[in-house]
């Protein structure tokens, strides 16, 4: 009999993300009773994890138990904890349909939309994907009742708030966009060492990762630090921002008019990442616009202002022009399929301890900690973040999960995924009561998310050619009716996309 909880990984072949959450795992002592099962459906995917997570098991020398199977059932049966990161079909599959919808005038899609610019949040062509996630849901209804579900594959929102409708499942979304809050510790990091040290930090923190860590440690009382951000994923806001009681964003305004234009200018310089946004010209504008600062994947959307082509998306998200980019996204892929390669490289090499070349280091990703404080019953608000920074203490961040709102933000209906702070214990995950968003950004960025999710969620579940119609001639690249015919045709035609047609018909 185990001491631990069943923990299913269900699309486990993510090899990159499943890693890291197999490492927090085991480095988490009162989770190593644990007994892993890694469900995947391509075979040399599901061997390279299933071989990363026993030889770390046997050089740690820890009880958790590994198992493998591509039978998503037997992974759910009885487990306490099921964890998504399935992508039905793969990149390659939606990088296929954003080529067709190019080639129709849709750049970088028809799933781009207002506040769904994020190029791996598949909403409206995502049927696969809403289809499989909803299997999952329904054989834990009957395998695994009192388990868990924790999605972190795109689209969040959509996906926990269907299956937190659809079924009688416990569901959580988790997405780590909500640690951009970091990027208001760096502009008062900045800032202080200008009034405090006569130092300007600037150019550093633009050119350098981790960003200002050393200072923000040096410089920022932490405990007079209070925050607070609400919204839906990728839609979240810093909607309170004080240090010392005294309004946070003063400090972000000063930064705006002294700072911002030379950290640009370093920023486009040195930056080696198109992820590398917290602070961006987008994220300012978008600050200038709603009154508050988008946090993490947020600023990546913002209407087609910032995306209209190339050009524009790289004026707006630096020289790559943003992950979103057609730049952006082929370095994406490139990452995946290096990161695969060198994971088969470390896992069959056995001349070197895997544990040396993935160190027993905590991921920060908040799923771990979530999962000791419900089976454990640990009450917690709270979680340990790595230090960033040689020099730097780690610091304890709030947990942010998305859960069905009942309440949590006022205006938002109850039977839809809200990302909000959370308290954790034995009994689950209870949503905290943060009160309304602020008017402008209610109105103009989380409507249109709300009305685009709703059309989606009918879309796929629902089906019929017109959901797809409605979708689309309502678009800013839309110029006529026989535009939008012909690329729902040439996306249903798509080799693949068989019982996709059938299901829009």
């Amino acid at each position: 009999m185990r001491k631990g909880p069943k923990i299913a990984f269900i699309g486990a072949g993510s090899a990159r993300w499943t890693s890291r959450i197999l490492i927090d795992i085991f480095t988490n002592k009162d989770l190593q009773d644990s007994e892993i099962w890694l469900m995947d459906i391509n075979d040399r995917r599901l061997d390279i994890i299933h071989t990363f997570a026993k030889r770390y098991v046997d050089e740690m020398k820890i009880p958790t138990k590994i198992y493998a199977t591509k039978d998503r059932r037997e992974a759910i049966k009885d487990a306490d904890f099921v964890i998504s990161s399935v992508l039905a079909k793969g990149y390659t599959y939606y990088e296929a349909m954003r080529d067709i919808s190019e080639r129709h005038g849709y750049y970088r899609g028809i799933n781009s939309v207002e506040w769904n610019m994020v190029a791996d949040y598949h909403t409206i062509w995502g049927y696969y994907q809403f289809r499989v996630h909803l299997g999952i849901a329904r054989d834990i209804e009957e395998l695994a009742p009192n388990a868990w579900l924790f999605i972190v594959a795109n689209p969040v929102l959509e996906l926990t708030t269907m299956v937190g409708r659809e079924t009688k499942v416990k569901v959580a979304g988790i997405c780590h966009g909500f640690l951009g809050f970091r990027a208001a510790l760096e502009v008062l990091a900045m800032r202080l060492a200008k009034e405090e040290l006569g130092k300007d930090i600037v150019p550093y923190c633009a050119a350098h990762a981790p960003k200002c860590y050393e200072y923000i440690f040096k410089l920022i009382d932490l405990d007079e630090l209070k925050f607070e951000m609400k919204g839906l994923n990728h839609d979240i806001w810093l909607t309170k921002f004080e240090y010392k009681g005294e309004d946070g964003y003063e400090y972000l305004d000063e930064w705006i008019k002294e700072d911002a234009e030379e950290y640009w200018r370093v920023w486009r310089e040195s930056t080696t990442s198109p992820w590398d946004l917290d602070l961006c010209p987008a994220a300012i504008d978008m600050y200038k616009t709603y009154g508050f600062l988008p946090i993490g994947d947020s600023v990546r959307g913002g209407t087609w202002k910032y995306h209209w082509d190339l050009r524009t998306k790289q004026r707006w998200y630096g020289p790559y022009g943003g992950p979103d980019s057609e730049i952006g996204c082929a370095i994406r892929i490139l990452i995946v399929r290096r990161s695969i390669e060198e994971m088969v490289r470390a896992v069959y090499d056995r001349s070197t301890p895997i544990t040396h070349r993935f160190p027993p280091r905590p991921s920060g990703e908040v799923i771990v900690p979530l999962m000791d404080s419900i089976f454990n019953d640990k009450p917690a608000e709270t979680y340990t973040l790595p230090p960033p920074h040689p020099n730097a203490k780690p610091i304890k961040a709030p947990m942010y999960v998305n859960v069905m709102n009942n309440g949590a933000v006022s205006g938002i209906p109850d039977d839809v995924a809200v990302e909000v702070p959370v308290r954790v214990d034995g009994k689950g995950i209870h949503e905290k009561r943060v009160g309304s968003i602020p008017s402008k950004v209610y109105k103009y960025a989380i409507l249109p998310r709300l009305v685009r999710m709703e059309w989606a969620l009918e879309a796929n579940l629902k089906g019929g050619r017109h959901t797809l119609f409605e979708w689309l001639i309502v678009d800013a690249r839309t110029r006529s009716i026989e535009q939008v015919e012909q690329v729902i045709d040439a996306i249903l035609r798509m080799p693949g996309n068989e019982e996709m047609a059938k299901h829009f018909g």
